[in-house]
């Protein structure tokens, strides 16, 4: 009885769940390895024919981008909408822990105010990044996603108005600890979250890019800047050597390293060699500008990914899905 019933249980579990013997394929193609946290994501209900993010046929051509894995059965109605519900409270959830917790730790002064508001800065961009593949391949994912920022960006209008009071957010966010500095840079941050999520999405480079350079990018500098930043440059004296070589830097590399975290998952496929070129000209652009004395008029959360997006759209070319 109880052999017959791991049959039946080995046989309707899909097929990346199952470990494949060495050497063969599927279809007569090599499918990538799928992380564990895809790999779980088949059994819950209505897995039983599972499209792989991107949800395009896996041919193995450079104009497919992505890839499925194809099973017996049908998507039971509803799968995707119940997936992207779940996956919107669980980064919702995740955002907001990420925010209280840096709430108690300036609080208890163990982080300063300053490092704080950037470390909140530079993790919310490549978490919510790292986000997207545990939503479905419908259409719809991209809007529910996109909730996440906007009700940080609700949330950002409330308390800078002050309609209600949060001083730990104010405190852990914000320059100077004042409820309409919320209405700046934090709430331009979270604008061009959802902008790159609705209009670029995960299989294409120019919104990955754009949000890493201002996210990594930016955030990085700040950090580096204040501690190390004794040499500042010569046409702005609020920015420094050290700051701006971080810029490039913690751009560039979490641009290929966020790149090549969608490319292993199949949305995008690209040339590596004509990749870093690229990247380390955009990562140069942003620099730039970054550095430039124009923080007063144009907020940095406006111009490093606004130009990032420009040059990476030239670069890769105008894509958006």
């Amino acid at each position: 009885m109880w052999t017959g019933l791991g049959s039946l249980v080995a046989a309707a579990v899909p097929w990346p769940w199952r470990r494949r013997p060495q050497g063969r394929s599927y279809g007569g193609k090599e499918l990538p390895h799928l992380p564990l946290v895809l790999r779980l994501w088949e059994v819950l209900p209505g897995r039983g024919r599972r499209a792989v993010p991107g949800g395009a046929a896996w041919d193995g051509s450079v104009a497919s981008r992505r890839f499925r894995v194809r099973c017996g059965g049908g998507v039971a109605p509803g799968s995707s909408l119940f997936r992207d519900a779940g996956a919107t409270v669980l980064v919702m959830v995740g955002a907001y822990a990420l925010v209280r917790a840096f709430d108690v730790l300036t609080a208890r002064k163990i982080v300063d105010q300053k490092v704080s508001r950037k470390v909140v800065h530079v993790l919310s961009g490549i978490l919510f990044m790292s986000s997207w593949p545990i939503f479905s391949s419908s259409l719809e994912a991209r809007l529910f996603a996109s909730l996440v920022p906007l009700l940080n960006c609700l949330r950002l209008v409330i308390y800078g108005f002050s309609l209600a009071t949060d001083e730990g957010l104010i405190k852990s966010v914000t320059r100077e600890g004042k409820p309409e500095e919320l209405l700046r840079g934090p709430l331009y941050y979270v604008l061009v979250l959802m902008f790159c999520a609705l209009i670029y999405w995960r299989d294409s480079p120019v919104g990955v890019i754009a949000l890493s350079m201002m996210s990594g990018g930016d955030g990085v500098a700040d950090i580096m800047g204040r501690k190390f930043g004794a040499i500042k440059l010569p046409y702005n004296k609020q920015k420094s050597w050290v700051g701006s070589i971080c810029m490039f830097a913690s751009g560039f590399s979490l641009s290929m390293g966020m790149l090549y975290y969608f490319s292993s998952l199949g949305y995008l496929e690209l040339e590596w060699g004509e990749a870093v070129k690229n990247v380390a000209l955009v990562s140069l652009a942003a620099t730039a500008v970054e550095s430039l004395p124009i923080t007063d008029v144009l907020d940095d959360n406006i111009s490093v990914p606004l130009l990032s997006m420009l040059v990476a759209s030239l670069l890769f070319g105008f894509q958006t899905h």
